[in-house]
């Protein structure tokens, strides 16, 4: 059993288990708990009421936080001809097909976005493995694989703070919304956002309650539990 440091005890001294926090308490308790030398990640960890193993009731979908993620996102093309041209143009640190397969599969992934053109996406398929399992695979439906004309604006998206979301095969859903140093009113408005679109996310197969449970923490702290209604009362969902 993994025995936590003497940082750790005194931060989680400050959660009290029994609770269920509202947004506002739950970021200003982040902050509180955040023990580390580095800007930790605030993270959102969700317990869905769908079976992933059904295909009716995935969830899944790209959010743009309002304020961002607070860190440089490192973004990866793979296209060619005249796509690589509009790639790099846009701000893309790495762009490329033939090549950049070849990286990855030899154990280079010092990217955190990755972004296709239609056309080489039947040399990136061999890369599913690989990149599937970091979140890493483009795919149409996280609007990852676009037309060369569209990358621009994807690219743009990426740099502001897009973030993808979906289900993990134990119905839970793992998000960051910012970074411990940013403004409590700014956190919230990113958890909020977050809260938004996976509701409306929500698939059409899914029954009874939506969200079981939520959970914030820091990279490096302690866990604690939100109130459901109070989050989607601060996303302005509660009626829906």
């Amino acid at each position: 059993m993994e025995k936590h440091g003497k940082k750790y005890q005194e931060a989680s001294k400050l959660v009290d288990k029994s609770k269920n926090y509202a947004p506002e308490e739950a970021i200003e308790l982040a902050k509180k708990t955040s023990y580390a030398k580095f800007d930790e990640t605030v993270e959102l960890h969700l317990r869905m009421g769908v079976d992933p193993r059904s295909a009716d009731q995935q969830v899944r979908g790209v959010i743009l936080l309002p304020n961002g993620l607070g860190k440089k996102t490192r973004v990866l093309v793979f296209t060619q001809g005249e796509g690589v041209r509009l790639a790099q143009e846009a701000g893309a640190d790495y762009a490329g097909a033939e090549e950049l397969v070849k990286q990855i599969e030899g154990g280079w992934l010092e990217f955190d976005v990755s972004i296709a053109t239609p056309d080489v996406m039947p040399k990136v398929a061999k890369l599913g493995k690989i990149l599937g399992r970091k979140g890493l695979m483009p795919n149409p439906k996280s609007g990852t694989v676009v037309q060369p004309q569209d990358l621009g604006r994807v690219i743009s998206e990426a740099r502001k703070g897009r973030a993808e979301f979906r289900l993990d095969r134990t119905a839970i859903i793992h998000l960051p919304i910012g970074k411990v140093s940013f403004e409590k009113d700014k956190l919230l408005e990113n958890l909020a956002a977050v809260i938004e679109a996976i509701v409306k996310a929500k698939p059409s197969g899914s029954k009874g309650q939506y969200i079981k449970s939520a959970f914030l923490t820091t990279a490096m702290g302690p866990a604690f539990r939100l109130d459901i209604s109070s989050l989607l009362a601060a996303s302005g969902l509660l009626s829906r």
